[in-house]
């Protein structure tokens, strides 16, 4: 009986964090929208990262000391950009600006995201779209919802009937993934319905949640822009493995999430 009244708690306890996390994230992303609509103009390497890093810092200073005072025994994950597995314990882990360079240049798809990690695994999910308003949360045995409402993947069980995406890699990526990236998009060229291709990452995972789109894929990748989305397509009923379908983890080399029915065909045309 004893742990079930802490099983109980503990949900209770972590469905609170998640609504204390929403109000922060959705506060960050109200101070970037108010930065947003102009082309931000730079003309090196040099003045793009100066842009990003006024947007993550801005984003930043309304997050991180609000998260910290949620869960003040909780790591920092300083870099948005870092891959691979965390140490033991609790770990924010969060993008400030996802799809930052989207933000810069005027265009929608960007968010806010703020992703509690324990022990390696994504506990509780806030994405938010502040051009919209939407909230995208997830929490781990509770579903995925879209501002409250129940979210699902698509039951689309044909791959050929599919939208299905990717986004590209990162300007300073190796050689070798670029090329991967390249091939398998070829792949699903031949194979699915339509393919698309942008970033950021976040944004295509909330749609197959959401049941819009019926698979994503990505290799490499950093754990800012898979996690959110990883919890919250499985909480839609998704299934996420590696690009070869075994499961995945933030030290796995790729990344795939599918709707059930489409996932092993998607498996099969990555390995191709």
């Amino acid at each position: 009986m004893s742990e079930t009244l802490q099983t109980t708690d503990a949900a209770a306890s972590d469905a609170d964090l998640l609504a204390q996390t929403a109000i922060a994230v959705r506060e960050a992303g109200s101070a970037l929208r108010e930065r947003f609509g102009e082309v931000v103009r730079y003309e090196s390497r040099e003045e793009l990262m100066r842009a990003l890093a006024v947007n993550d810092d801005m984003a930043l200073d309304i997050l991180r000391p609000r998260l910290t005072r949620l869960r003040p025994q909780a790591g920092w994950v300083e870099d948005e950009l870092d891959g691979g597995a965390l140490p033991a314990g609790e770990w924010w882990v969060v993008d400030p600006a996802e799809g930052n360079v989207n933000h810069l240049h005027a265009l929608p798809e960007w968010a806010v995201t703020a992703t509690l990690v324990r022990e390696n695994q994504p506990v509780l999910t806030v994405v938010h779209l502040p051009l919209t308003g939407e909230t995208y949360t997830a929490l781990t045995g509770a579903g995925a919802h879209l501002d409250g409402r129940p979210l699902h993947v698509s039951r689309t069980a044909d791959l050929g009937l599919s939208i299905v995406a990717t986004s590209q890699a990162r300007p300073d990526e190796d050689e070798s993934v670029v090329r991967q990236v390249g091939s398998s998009i070829t792949a699903m060229l031949f194979d699915a319905l339509v393919v698309r291709v942008a970033v950021p990452a976040t944004l295509h995972l909330l749609n197959v949640a959401a049941g819009r789109i019926d698979a994503f894929w990505q290799f490499a990748g950093a754990r800012a822009d898979l996690l959110p989305g990883a919890l919250l397509v499985t909480e839609a009923g998704g299934r996420i493995s590696d690009a070869e379908g075994r499961p995945w983890t933030p030290r796995s080399q790729s990344f795939l999430a599918a709707a059930p029915d489409v996932h092993a065909q998607a498996v099969s045309t990555l390995s191709r």
